[in-house]
């Protein structure tokens, strides 16, 4: 159980919660795949309700749910993730969940990205049209640096998501720390810290952390099976490494 003088201590000017399910400070979730059978996220409408009750007792006040969108894997167009935004929400009220729902999405930088950002087919969140994004998982795509220069001028903000599970910046630390420089904001994977994805992953997690370089944390819920994992955040040593970041998440509540 967290005490009132951690909290107090960890996060000026708000009340100790009462209970550890309130450790989730930050309210909002900004990466999670919880729209039924749009990629390999939940596959029906009771598992999307499983984690977003557990979310919301865990202390999240809003979820931004951001799923795949590439073209090889998870061709989603959005007209259907906008349906599938509209379909989940009517659930949400149906079991009178005590959270909102909103869409995003999580863009792969593939070879048929720069079409997209051309003609402007890309769904943001927040006033600043934050636009998540991912590389592939051997190498960075070519030309990084101008992609994200490109995604800049056309008035979004880039959000890579989860730096630390891309092992070809496990040894050039640097270079996560020039992309942000860029104004690339970073996001950490939740689960990172507990282990999930590897020792390694953990480590590059910590390391992100300590150098206060985190802007938003996500959970990247993906199934009900997730939640055991996720749990594991809930300490305070791990609470404390990311309330000292500067971190974005509460400035998207509406």
């Amino acid at each position: 159980m967290l005490n009132k003088r951690f909290w107090q201590r960890l996060i000026p000017n708000r009340k100790a919660p009462t209970r550890q399910s309130d450790a989730c400070f930050w309210q909002v979730d900004i990466h999670s795949h919880l729209i039924p059978n749009l990629d390999d996220g939940v596959s029906d409408p009771d598992e999307a309700v499983t984690c977003l009750k557990q979310l919301a007792d865990w202390g999240i006040r809003k979820v931004i749910t951001t799923p795949h969108v590439s073209r090889d894997w998870y061709p989603n167009t959005t007209t259907a993730i906008q349906e599938g935004l509209a379909a989940l929400q009517t659930i949400i009220a149906e079991h009178e969940l005590p959270i909102t729902v909103d869409v995003a999405a999580e863009y792969l930088l593939d070879d048929f990205f720069p079409d997209r950002l051309n003609t402007g087919d890309l769904l943001t969140f927040g006033a600043q049209r934050y636009l998540l994004i991912e590389t592939g998982w051997s190498a960075p795509p070519l030309h990084l640096d101008d992609i994200l220069f490109r995604i800049q001028t056309r008035g979004y903000t880039p959000v890579l998501a989860h730096p630390e599970r891309y092992k070809y910046y496990h040894d050039n630390k640097q270079a996560l720390t020039q992309l942000r420089e860029t104004g690339c904001r970073l996001q950490l994977n939740w689960m990172s810290l507990t282990g999930r994805y590897g020792s390694s992953v953990e480590k590059q997690a910590r390391h992100l952390l300590h150098e206060h370089s985190i802007d938003f944390i996500g959970s990247d819920m993906h199934k009900p099976s997730d939640l055991n994992t996720m749990e594991r955040l809930l300490n305070p040593t791990d609470l404390k490494l990311i309330a000292e970041q500067p971190l974005l998440n509460q400035s998207l509540i509406d």
